[in-house]
């Protein structure tokens, strides 16, 4: 039998807050006995608040991690590095909130709603905040981990509040306070993780749904606190934590109002006056400036990816060789949405049909109602051979139906000019070959060449890299290049800057130019009979490995 001290014994009725104190030499600020009698008399309907608190509080916070994730993909690519640093810089921030805290519980209502305007104010401007350091200081990668630290601390301080404040209402046995609150929280974390992709980012956009998400977090927490546990601010704080979450709420509705106008002044920073076109779809974000009879220039999340006067050397020289040696009459052509290499193709009398898959149906749309990008690709997306796929091409290649092409065009910006590495893959190469015809060809660009391009690295993988991706296949390949940066008038480069390419085939691929198509401006047949010996000088006598998607990058 086991004796228990004298005393009280323990009620699951009972204030925490007559008789436990949370610190030694510290004791909690006692509710008036009128407000704890009415946390006893609905003890039920208090604690499902303080839960439902929790829930809300846990979706904004996983909301605002994942804005940080996608507005770094967005702005800066390389998806992997942003997310480990965010999801890292973010757990132990909520830690270090967490060890914080633990000051606060004296007043846990009041800290709880001081956390909360906190969190809503720098968790719902945070996007516009990074997106204003990008435009306009450079300084994006130092504001995203010291904002992404300090929203951790705000989310990471929440849970020991919530949990003295269900304490405060009544008490019971620590383990199933915290069990109901944790789950509470990673329900509120699945709802928010859904909710984010498949409902804020492609009806909102990272700014405005941040904006929303801060918007609920200051309400949530004004419920709580200013409802529920009403009597603990005296009442000069509580006016002053209303007038704290009314002022949040204002801050939040003014950006919003004004958010159309920051990114348009940060758009106009980063890429002159003559922005004909921006938006941010589901994908990327697509801007194209330039006047309306002048060069183009086409940015995607910020890269430049079509200089008017210089994209037809790249164009011609992924599509013309590969058309010429064989068969032209099925093309499958995966990405290329702007519709400029897809313009060579059909510039070639044998080709019969030509499917075009992009994942962004944005970019294709934008490429046939733009009358100066649709002079620029020559109408070609309003041919009546091309079929248009909005499809992710890998996803794609996955479920294609039962059909051969003649030549595979991957018009996909290679990894070191900021492409993603699965576009090169083994695996990604492997899907495309199995859609070859007998005598069928795959094109593929292998990045800049020159000074610092693969030239410069032809021991270590860039071009090589693909190519054996390519060989990993049971492919034999050619590679070659085109003299000229495909930005030279946009971004001026090196003198000696190359695009290199590779060809593939189940044998070994012959370069020629096809004679059922006008002469290219950029490629003759000494050029590239010349750019395969140079490079071929250059293979390294141990290829590297190719990329795969598990491999290393």
């Amino acid at each position: 039998m086991i004796n228990h001290p004298a005393g009280p014994p323990a009620h699951p009725q009972v204030d925490l807050d007559d008789g436990t104190p949370p610190l030694p030499g510290r004791s909690l600020i006692p509710l008036p006995a009128r407000r704890r009698s009415r946390l006893r008399s609905r003890p039920r309907l208090a604690r499902l608040a303080v839960l439902l608190a929790a829930f809300v509080c846990a979706a904004c916070g996983l909301v605002y991690e994942l804005e940080l994730v996608a507005l770094g993909d967005y702005l800066l690519g390389d998806t992997v590095t942003q997310t480990s640093v965010v999801l890292s810089v973010m757990v132990f921030a909520m830690g270090l909130g967490s060890l914080l805290a633990k000051r606060l519980t004296r007043r846990p209502a009041t800290a709880f709603a001081l956390v909360e305007c906190a969190l809503a104010l720098t968790g719902g401007l945070s996007v516009l905040a990074l997106y204003s350091c990008w435009a306009w200081i450079g300084r994006y990668q130092a504001a995203m981990v010291g904002l992404t630290c300090l929203i951790g601390i705000l989310i990471g301080a929440e849970i020991p509040l919530l949990m003295t404040l269900i304490q405060r209402i009544r008490r019971e046995d620590a383990g199933r306070a915290v069990a109901d609150l944790f789950a509470a929280d990673y329900v509120g974390a699945l709802i928010g993780g859904l909710a984010f992709p498949f409902l804020m980012l492609p009806r909102l956009g990272p700014g405005d749904g941040a904006l929303l998400t801060g918007a609920i977090n200051a309400v949530a927490g004004a419920a709580v606190v200013l409802w529920l546990f009403r009597e603990e601010p005296a009442p000069r704080i509580r006016r002053l934590l209303w007038g704290g979450c009314t002022l949040v709420l204002a801050v939040l509705a003014a950006a919003a109002v004004g958010s159309d106008r920051i990114e348009h002044a940060a758009r106009h920073a980063l890429y002159g006056d003559q922005v004909r076109y921006a938006t941010r779809s589901r994908y990327q974000e697509i801007v194209l400036t330039g006047p309306a009879d002048g060069p183009l220039r086409l940015y995607l999340d910020g890269r430049l990816a079509v200089c008017g006067p210089d994209e037809y050397r790249g164009s011609e020289a992924l599509v013309h060789p590969a058309l010429a040696s064989g068969p032209d009459s099925r093309v499958l052509l995966l990405g290329g949405g702007d519709g400029l290499a897809l313009r060579e193709v059909l510039r070639h009398s044998g080709v019969r049909s030509v499917r075009l898959v992009d994942a962004d149906p944005a970019l294709p749309r934008l490429a046939g109602t733009d009358p100066g990008l649709a002079t620029l690709n020559g109408h070609s997306l309003d041919d009546p051979r091309v079929r248009t796929t909005a499809a992710d091409p890998m996803a794609w290649l996955r479920g294609a139906p039962a059909e051969e092409y003649d030549v595979v065009l991957a018009d996909l910006p290679a990894p070191s000019d900021g492409g993603p590495v699965k576009f090169h893959s083994e695996e990604f190469y492997g899907l495309a070959a199995r859609l070859l015809a007998p005598d069928g060809r795959i094109a593929v660009r292998g990045g800049e060449g020159g000074s610092g391009g693969a030239d410069g690295n032809a021991g270590g993988g860039g071009l090589w890299q693909i190519e054996a991706g390519l060989r990993a296949t049971g492919l034999r390949t050619t590679p070659y290049a085109v003299q000229g940066s495909a930005t030279a008038s946009c971004r001026p480069g090196p003198p000696d800057a190359t695009q290199d390419f590779l060809l593939a085939a189940a044998t070994p691929p012959p370069l020629a130019l096809a004679d059922d198509a006008p002469p290219p401006r950029a490629l003759t047949p000494d050029t590239l009979r010349s750019s395969t010996t140079r490079l071929t000088t250059l293979r390294p006598p141990r290829p590297p490995a190719p990329l795969t998607l598990l491999g290393p990058r």
